[in-house]
This record gives structure tokens, C-alpha cells and sequence, in this order.
């Protein structure tokens, strides 16, 4: 490429605190009746006065500590100034010369701050000719991540900001679901022919990764088209148009001197290494294993890349997988079986709504799966019984044995079903020894069938060779 492009983002992830940023109104912006939880202070009344959530703090300190971020140990809230119909202040309460962190990286992607605000109030244009505002979602508290500008491409920013919902989710400090505005991302993208930077470009409203990334494609052709056609570039903030898979501009980029920050004079400044529930030692206790590290341990049981991925990305399998390996220790070789029915058909259960996970006990599984490598059940079996497992107890050799589940391997119980097969099948039979081998397998299926899926199929599939070449 002529021009190299050079990306950065800025991720806003809502927080799930209890309460919103300044007041004690329930931070619930999504399925709730329009402008039922408000107050004096997220209406902006005159007089009413905000104070900090605490929780909202400790959750941006706890993401910095597992990004390596620096912790500030002075920090204080700032005003925002612009209006617009979703900020009933005419200003946002956020942060801008000291933030709450500075620098750490995630996934070799290095970040330049993270600092806390509070989201806007909700706008909608469906239902009249004009804007509806509900103000659910006024002073919910917003995490905003900005990345340095170190990305060149779609798909790596499409993996940053993936692996950041990944990081959110683990953290459990946000459920970050784009689709309803809890992770809302912005594209910032310049080309250049040098290593210098050129005219920075902002695109805002993406609301799925795979919005950025053809947001990000979509900037890079029509700024490449302008450049090469000797035109120039604004600094502008331009919107992404699903429908229509393009761009469009919506007005020329502000700057801070736009904004006017200065120090909110309601909110006191804040000394964090004072704080006992701000320190290292108190937020190291409230990391959990993380995706990184998660990644490292099941490679070493075999499993495949994408199967680990699928795992460690929906909280409630991943939970569970993690104490099944708990209790199974060393078992490499069953624990990738395990990995393999968990993403497929544990999920397919999960999915249907009609399955509690947290009901099934881990060792239960586990010596399920067990029975399943030793091929003392058959795949088919195991997999029918996986929907019985919550809230069963007791030996699962025995409850296999009790429910007719565990395979038929001995040559003479199943030589009579062979028989059988045989006599019942004459033309598949002489169409297998004129040649015809995958024949071989109807007739070991036409065994399953007859067996109830309780045969050992390389058992079968030897006596079937057997008795026809007899």
C-alpha cells in the first residue's frame, strides 16, 4: 500500500454497578420503563449535588491492575462542557488531565489512558417526529479506554477490541454488549505516505466488531481514492451507516479547548494510596484467572486454539470446564474430549434455556467423559445422556450400568446380532463382498440400530468382516 494507516480506539464500556455514577439511582439503562430510574442529581436539577460510587473507582483500578496499567495516586473529576439534548447537565462529569490510569497494554496493543465518566441519556427517533430522550441510562458509569495509535489494521483492531470485551467480562466489571451500548467503540484513522501522522479521522456509532472493521476497511479505500485524486483530508468525526456500509460526515472534529474542561467544584479530589479498598494488595485479591493465562493452561491439554477460545468466552462453560480440569488433574487426553462435548453439546443444552449447568456435577461429567475414552459408552449414548446429568448423584458407572448405557464389546453377545444383521440384509451384504465397502458401515449402523447404540461398533464392524467372508 502507498498509504499506511495508523489506528487507534477509544472503547466506552458501561460498568455494572449497582448504582449510577453520582447518585443512588439503579443502574438499570436497559429494560426498564423510560425516565423510571432518575433523581434530582441525573436530572441535573438546580442544587442537587453528586457524589462518587466507589464501586465504579475500585472496577477501573482492578481493570488497570490486570492490563499493568499505572494507578494514579491523585486524581479528580472533571466538566466536560457541550450541549446536546442526552446531557441534561450541558456538561459531563469525566476526567481529562489526571485520570485514573496511564499506559499497561492488552494483548500487545499498548494504551495510552482509562479514566471514568458518566454516559449520556438515551435517544430515539422511531416513534415521533423529533427525538424521545429516557434518562435510564444518564450518569451510568462509563469506563473509556484509549488506545495509542499502534494498530494498522481492521482485523487487529477487530481482535483488541474482542479481546477487551473477553478482559470485561472476566473481570465481571461489564457485560459489554454492543448491541445494547454497554461497549461502544470509535475508530480514530489517518493514512500516510511517511511515519508521520496524518489527518486524523474519527468514526463514531459502531455498535459490532464486525461494524469496525468494515468501518475501518471501508476509511482506508475512500481516504486512499481522495489522496491518490489529489484532494485533502479534514479533520472531521464522521458516522458509520449500517444499511448502507459506508461513512458519512457529521461535523468537524473538536478539540479539548473545545470542550473547556476545568475541575468540578462539587466533587472533592481524591488521594487513592489512602484508601485501603484502593490498594494493590486489596485489588490483586478480586483478579481472576485471566484470559492469557487461561489460554496457557488449556493449550497444555491438547485442546484446539478455537475450542479454548469458545470456552473461556461465555463465562458460565468456562466456569464449569475449569472445575472439571480442577478435578480431573492429569487426565490430558479425557479433559480434550470434556473441552469437546462442553462447546458442543453442553452449549447446544445451555442454549435451549431448558438446561441448568450450575446443576451438574463436575466429577460426575468428568467420569462420564472417562467411560466415553475407555469405550465403555458409546458417543451416541453419552450424548443422550448429557440432558439428565443436573442435580444426578452417585457412581456413574453404576447409573450407566443401571440405564443400560455402557457398550456391548463381548464377541459372543454380539455375534447373534451380527447374524441377525446379516440375514436381514442379504443385498447390502453381497453389494459389501462384491466390493462395495462403505456398505460395511450401513451394516455396523443396522447393528447400532438393532443394539440400541449399546454395541461396540469396532466390535462389530470385526465380526461383520468375519461371518461375511466366512
Amino acid at each position: 500500500m502507498k498509504y499506511k494507516p495508523t489506528i487507534g480506539l477509544e472503547v466506552h464500556a458501561e460498568l455494572a454497578t449497582k448504582s449510577k455514577m453520582f447518585c443512588g439511582c439503579k443502574n438499570e439503562p436497559h429494560g426498564s420503563e423510560p425516565n423510571t430510574h432518575v433523581c434530582p442529581v441525573c436530572l441535573a436539577h438546580p442544587g442537587s449535588l453528586p457524589v462518587a460510587n466507589e464501586s465504579a473507582i475500585e472496577m477501573v483500578l482492578r481493570f488497570g491492575a490486570a492490563i499493568g496499567a499505572v494507578r494514579a495516586d491523585y486524581s479528580e473529576f472533571d466538566r466536560k462542557n457541550y450541549f446536546y439534548p442526552d446531557i441534561p447537565k450541558a456538561y459531563q462529569i469525566s476526567q481529562y488531565q489526571y485520570p485514573f490510569l496511564t499506559g499497561g497494554s492488552l494483548r500487545d496493543v499498548a494504551l495510552t489512558r482509562v479514566h471514568l465518566e458518566e454516559d449520556t441519556a438515551r435517544s430515539s427517533h422511531e416513534l415521533v417526529d423529533g427525538s424521545l430522550v429516557d434518562f435510564n441510562r444518564a450518569g451510568v458509569p462509563l469506563m473509556e479506554l484509549v488506545t495509542e495509535p499502534v494498530l494498522q489494521s481492521a482485523a487487529a483492531a477487530g481482535a483488541f477490541a474482542r479481546e477487551l470485551q473477553l478482559l470485561l467480562r472476566t473481570l465481571g466489571i461489564s457485560d459489554a454488549n454492543m448491541e445494547r451500548g454497554e461497549m461502544r467503540i470509535e475508530v480514530n484513522l489517518s493514512l500516510s505516505e511517511t511515519d508521520e501522522l496524518g489527518t486524523k479521522v474519527e468514526v463514531k456509532n459502531i455498535n459490532s466488531f464486525k461494524a469496525v472493521e468494515a468501518a475501518i476497511a471501508y476509511e482506508i479505500v475512500r481516504q486512499t481514492e481522495l489522496l491518490e485524486a489529489g484532494g485533502e483530508l479534514a479533520q472531521e468525526t464522521r458516522g458509520w451507516d449500517e444499511n448502507k456500509a459506508q461513512t458519512f460526515s457529521q461535523r468537524s472534529k473538536e478539540t479539548a479547548k473545545d470542550y473547556r474542561y476545568f475541575p468540578d467544584p462539587d466533587l472533592p479530589k481524591m488521594q487513592l494510596v489512602a484508601l485501603e479498598r484502593f490498594s494493590p494488595a486489596s485489588l490483586a485479591e478480586k483478579i481472576p484467572l485471566l484470559p492469557e493465562k487461561k489460554r496457557e493452561i488449556y493449550s497444555n491439554y491438547n485442546i484446539p486454539a478455537d475450542t479454548v477460545e469458545t470456552i473461556i468466552a461465555d463465562p458460565r462453560l468456562d466456569t464449569f470446564f475449569a472445575q472439571v480440569a480442577l478435578v480431573a488433574k492429569d487426565q490430558t487426553l479425557v479433559l480434550k474430549l470434556a473441552a469437546n462435548y462442553v462447546t458442543v453439546d453442553i452449549a447446544g443444552l445451555q442454549a435451549s434455556g431448558e438446561f441448568d449447568l450450575s446443576a451438574v456435577c463436575p466429577r460426575l461429567f468428568l467420569d462420564l467423559m472417562v467411560l466415553v475414552h475407555n469405550k465403555q459408552i458409546g458417543s451416541r449414548n453419552a450424548k443422550d445422556f448429557l440432558p439428565y446429568l443436573p442435580n444426578l448423584q452417585g457412581d456413574m458407572q453404576k447409573i450407566a450400568a443401571d440405564r443400560g448405557l455402557l457398550q456391548l464389546s463381548n464377541e459372543s453377545d454380539l455375534l447373534l446380532l451380527v447374524t441377525q444383521v446379516i440375514q436381514e440384509n442379504p443385498d447390502p451384504v453381497a453389494g459389501y463382498k462384491a466390493g462395495k465397502q462403505p456398505l460395511l458401515k450401513f451394516l455396523v449402523g443396522q447393528g447400532m440400530k438393532l443394539s440400541k447404540g449399546a454395541a461396540n461398533p469396532q466390535v462389530l464392524e470385526k465380526l461383520f468382516i468375519s461371518e461375511i467372508n466366512k
